[in-house]
């Protein structure tokens, strides 16, 4: 058997078209099958794209909960967070990127959702807003239920878990915010719900935790405190709610005004996209959104905290 050049290689696989079968007798024409392994057949030296990807992609945390009176509001569930490995990429086509913003933290039921991170066609939910006068409680992980509601506020299957109940004894409270791995706390007299935990992922090279969520307001001395993962503390008698953590999809806490506090809950934390594959292939021809890249562990790294594209 024969070797032939290929696109600059040597492919010791394919046979000369004299010693094809398709072929028959002695001849100069290459099959079409040949045609297409000759314009695909990587260049000498020249690494090939990868043929898929892993990926980690966390949406906006959502707001806590507000209303006029504050009287112990629910915290804002965690962002979507969805990861798995195997995602079939193609050479040559740009994805885009999108970080998704945090909820809103207003005041008198002005809080909102957390906005939704993509990568190509995934796309979990933003965060749902912490109960109050709001009535989109429902998201990647579920908010909290303010205090006049006994059960937490849904998240999304396989992306985050459910916010926690709120309590309408003495003082009030507010839920928990449901994280990305575990259910939002329930409230008690005075105290608010702390936030569930959020997911880990070790997909930068190194753990870091994701999508917490938000602990609950209380008009009492016992805010709920936030989940692992970006999720921050609720609101109580001497303490203004707190923002989720930026690049987290941490939940923002709720409020529970109450000698002269803040009526303004917590937003929800930015999201995050990240993704990896071996670096034995090469660096993707082209990127937007200004990306950390890396190796590390054997992995080429790709880090998003703004929005932007990739092309491979």
């Amino acid at each position: 058997m024969s070797y032939r050049y290929k696109g600059g290689r040597i492919d010791p696989n394919a046979v000369t078209p004299s010693n094809s079968s398709q072929t028959g007798a002695a001849s100069a024409t290459w099959t079409l099958q040949e045609r297409v392994q000759a314009s695909v057949w990587p260049t000498a030296g020249q690494a090939a794209a990868p043929p898929s990807i892993e990926y980690l992609v966390v949406s906006g945390g959502g707001g806590g909960g507000t209303t006029n009176n504050g009287a112990g509001e629910g915290g804002g569930g965690g962002g979507g967070f969805v990861t798995a490995s195997g995602y079939q990429v193609i050479e040559g086509y740009t994805y885009t990127v999108v970080v998704g913003a945090g909820g809103t933290g207003g005041n008198a039921g002005g809080s909102t959702n957390g906005s939704q991170s993509r990568f190509g066609g995934i796309s979990p939910y933003g965060g749902g807003v912490g109960g109050g006068t709001n009535a989109r409680w429902y998201g990647g992980s579920g908010g909290g239920a303010n205090y006049s509601n006994s059960e937490g506020f849904y998240g999304a299957a396989g992306q985050g878990k459910n916010g926690g109940a709120g309590s309408s004894s003495a003082n009030y409270g507010g839920g928990g915010g449901g994280g990305a791995g575990a259910v939002g706390g329930n409230a008690s007299a005075g105290v608010g719900g702390n936030g569930g935990n959020g997911s880990a992922s070790s997909i930068s090279g190194s753990s870091v935790t994701y999508a917490g969520g938000r602990g609950g307001g209380t008009r009492g001395s016992s805010g709920g405190a936030g989940g692992t993962g970006g999720g921050g503390l609720g609101s109580r008698s001497d303490r203004a709610a707190t923002s989720g953590t930026a690049n987290t999809g941490g939940g923002g806490g709720g409020i529970g005004e109450g000698n002269g506090q803040s009526k303004i809950a917590g937003a929800g934390g930015s999201g995050i996209v990240i993704i990896r594959y071996s670096d034995t292939y090469r660096l993707a021809t082209s990127t937007t959104g200004s990306p950390t890249i890396a190796t590390s562990g054997g992995f080429r790294v790709y880090s998003w905290t703004s929005s932007g594209s990739i092309t491979f």
